[in-house]
């Protein structure tokens, strides 16, 4: 595959800017005259808004306007819409609540957003906003799903009523799976909290918003995920607009984890404010202002039942999820609990039949949507946790028991009995390996025995994972490849890097086409003024959908270029020209006459020199757009070994292995960046990571790095990482299977069996995420209690 093919592992080449300090993000651009916007946020949980008063604020040194939803409605504005909605069990559509940019009539959970301050500074912004003074009249709150669905409980939307539930959704074989269960020898039942989360990017959120006077077109500056996405939804459903008239540029953006695809107020009222003061308008989050106003994540109270036969063979699964939307549904929040996790249930087992239940429900918190594995994490866990403690009822072995319900590799391609077609791997010989790798079956019980001695409580715990990534179904990145004279080549792509090193994989995967240095490719995303079409970066679907169309332009720009080479060398046509892949060279063969890509470039801005069939094409320039057949499915076994200080609960992390399957690998050090960043983010939420708001006020109380764990350097474990190529997705022209949001999926399963492993001597069949050391100091003292 020459120098940047498939499986070199060259270093990433973005990096130089981000580690020298020269990374462009949000806060460092400054647009002429710019000003300084600061969101006005509610203090209440849930009330009547009755007045906001802002006579104070607009009179203050350096305010150029105070903007509340009057202002808003006033300029024709809409809500901000639900982009993926649901259907009840009965078919009947979900719940629609509006979201407005700014609290109108009732404010429904601390720190959504009520008004709208712009001034000379942010210093000027910030005094101004406190001057700002709202009248409610406070209601009780429900901030957790046991409250919102309780008799009786106060109701966040008249509409939605009753009892606070936004969707009744189900998908599989209900009738099915009530006989299996009712033929089961066995049926083990869990009940366990998939926790809340904050995304706590690195970069906080920000945005810059411009009116352009002379082209009548709003511009705005902000990290995302999807900058068209972000213009479509503006445009159509807030505007009332054209596309043509918004220009969206996201620069490098630091963190992006699912949350950043998505419309939110403040890209509304950047660009709404610029427009009514003819100045650039800045927003830029302050770290708590994040915590109580970015989306968060999971957050599902779930009972999960498995009928299992005489000998251990799973037969049947039954879940049932209660989903925390928060107080407006954001745009893909019902498909995280739905579609997009529900369908992943039954993992990569020979469940008959499968029956999931999701209800969606609305509370006096921020809203929730896609974080990183966006649903398959959630069923991932809900899962091997299950099976775990099948195999404690049953006193099958955990890896037997998995060994004995995989989907065997010959019954491949697989349907599962939710839908999914899963067309390649080997579950049992990926286990085996991570399990040795692990030195599980040789050594485990020594080092136990050792800690045992010295007071410690050892366990070991595994999970294996499969999630469905690439886009899915007839779902398309296009992309767009052109030489320049000069011989650079630029890639024009509607995905967005977050982190992940798009730059390095699609200038890889390019350069291993055209047979030119690696360092010769720029990669542009993020504009769309430049990229004209784009679906975002999410479902760990960059690299086989938008590399497989970066390879299929790369072809059709060769093919053209030996059709501009044959015009040149005269020769019979494209066909009697040799391209080199090594080297990039084109050649006639039986002549010693060669010209380089650049050659061919600058011939080509000649319409003279291109064949008729090329004559409407601008230069050297292709553009395709692979559209993706079926998922790909990323699918590995990690496995957790702990140590637990049983006199301060402080769980310990003494080895972590992961063995994956990703099918074909592009760029290892990438790929192992990827898993080891996500298993990070699994583990964090498996040990520490926590939003809670107070029960009765509805107060956020996780609002700062000194209430919200984080992991730190520290913290985090040497990994033992594998990926094995063995089994290349058949679905995919690259045989490639996604690999972003893998490590998160296996980790917090993996952690948890493991924690519970080493508490199981004392009689502890569960414990809830997060295992801080205070909940497995409580779980420890309560189970000395029962056998005292």
């Amino acid at each position: 595959m020459g120098r940047f093919g498939a499986g070199q592992g060259i270093r990433r080449v973005e990096d130089a800017r981000f580690l020298t300090g020269t990374g462009r993000y949000t806060d460092d651009i400054v647009l002429p005259g710019q000003v300084h916007g600061v969101v006005v946020r509610s203090p209440y949980a849930h009330g009547i808004l009755t007045g906001v008063d802002t006579d104070d604020a607009r009179a203050m040194p350096g305010v150029l306007g105070v903007f509340t939803a009057a202002d808003l409605e006033a300029a024709g504005l809409g809500p901000i819409p639900i982009e993926m909605a649901v259907k009840n069990r009965d078919g009947s559509p979900m719940g629609a609540p509006e979201r407005p940019t700014l609290a109108r009539d009732r404010v429904r959970y601390a720190g959504e957003p009520v008004a709208f301050v712009v001034a000379e500074t942010v210093h000027a912004a910030r005094d101004a906003a406190e001057a700002v003074m709202l009248d409610v009249e406070p209601l009780d709150a429900v901030p957790d799903i046991t409250a919102a669905l309780a008799e009786g409980a106060p109701v966040l939307h008249p509409e939605v009523a009753p009892g606070n539930i936004l969707f009744d959704w189900e998908m599989g074989d209900p009738a099915a799976t009530e006989a299996a269960f009712a033929g089961a020898a066995r049926v083990v039942t869990l009940d366990l909290v998939n926790s809340r989360l904050s995304p706590t990017f690195m970069e906080p959120r920000g945005a810059i918003g411009h009116f352009d006077t002379a082209t009548d077109r709003y511009e705005l500056y902000t990290g995302s995920q999807g900058s068209h996405n972000l213009r479509e939804t503006l445009a159509k459903a807030v505007f009332h607009l054209p596309e043509e008239r918004f220009r969206v540029v996201c620069p490098d953006v630091g963190g992006g984890f699912g949350t950043r695809l998505f419309v939110m107020s403040e890209h509304v009222l950047v660009l709404f404010a610029a427009k009514a003061l003819g100045r650039p308008v800045k927003w830029i989050a302050e770290r708590t202002e994040g915590f109580a106003s970015d989306l968060h994540a999971r957050d599902h109270r779930t009972r999960a039942e498995l009928a299992l036969d005489d000998t251990g063979r799973f037969l049947a699964l039954r879940v049932d999820i209660r989903a925390n939307m928060g107080a407006f549904c954001s745009q893909f929040g019902a498909f995280i609990p739905t579609s997009a996790g529900a369908a992943m249930s039954v993992g990569v087992y020979t469940i008959g039949t499968a029956t999931v239940r999701s209800r969606g429900v609305m509370t006096n918190t921020v809203g929730t949507d896609a974080y990183r594995g966006a649903g398959r994490p959630e069923a991932a866990y809900m899962l091997e946790r299950l099976i775990d403690v099948a195999a404690a009822e049953t006193g099958v072995a955990r890896d037997a028991i998995r060994r004995r319900n995989f989907i065997p590799p010959e019954a491949l391609p697989y349907t599962s009995a939710l839908g999914h077609v899963y067309d390649s791997g080997d579950f049992a010989a990926i286990l085996d390996r991570a399990m040795a790798k692990a030195d599980w079956a040789a050594g485990f019980e020594a080092r136990r025995a050792v800690r045992a001695a010295a007071g410690r409580l050892r366990g070991i715990g595994l999970s294996y994972y499969v999630e469905a990534c690439g886009g899915g179904r007839n779902f398309s990145e296009p992309a767009t490849v052109q030489v320049a004279a000069d011989g650079t080549v630029t890639v024009l792509i509607g995905t967005q890097s977050t982190g992940q090193g798009h730059e390095t994989a699609y200038a890889q995967m390019a350069a291993a086409a055209l047979g030119v240095p690696v360092e010769t490719i720029r990669v542009r995303q993020g504009d769309t003024d430049e990229v004209k079409t784009g679906k975002g970066t999410g479902g760990s679907r960059s690299i086989p959908s938008g590399g497989a169309s970066v390879v299929a332009a790369a072809a059709t720009l060769i093919r053209r270029a030996k059709a501009v080479a044959a015009h040149l060398l005269e020769a019979d046509g494209p066909d009697a020209i040799d391209h080199d892949p090594d080297t990039g060279l084109f050649r006639r063969p039986g002549s010693n006459r060669v010209l380089h890509l650049a050659e061919i470039a600058e011939a080509a801005k000649d319409p003279a020199n291109r064949p008729p069939d090329l004559a409407d094409q601008p230069g050297l320039v292709a553009t395709e757009a692979y559209v993706s057949t079926h998922f790909t499915f990323p699918n590995g076994c990690h496995v957790c070994e702990v140590e637990v200080d049983p006199e301060t609960g402080t769980t310990h992390i003494e080895r972590y292995t992961i063995v994956d399957d990703m099918g074909v690998v592009l760029n290892p050090r990438l790929l192992e960046g990827q898993i080891i960043g996500g298993t990070v983010q699994g583990l964090s939420q498996a040990l520490m990571e926590e939003i809670v708001y107070d029960p009765e006020s509805g107060q956020l109380v996780t609002g700062t790095f000194q209430d919200y764990a984080v992991p730190h350097a520290g913290g985090i474990p040497d990994f033992s990482f594998e990926a094995v190529e063995d089994y290349p997705c058949r679905t995919n022209p690259l045989g490639v299977k996604g690999a972003g949001e893998a490590g998160t999926v296996g980790a917090a399963p993996a952690v948890i069996n493991a924690v519970v492993d080493a508490l199981a001597p004392l009689g502890i069949r569960h414990l809830d995420m997060p295992a801080t050391p205070h909940r497995v100091w409580q779980a420890i003292q309560a189970a000395r209690q029962e056998t005292a």
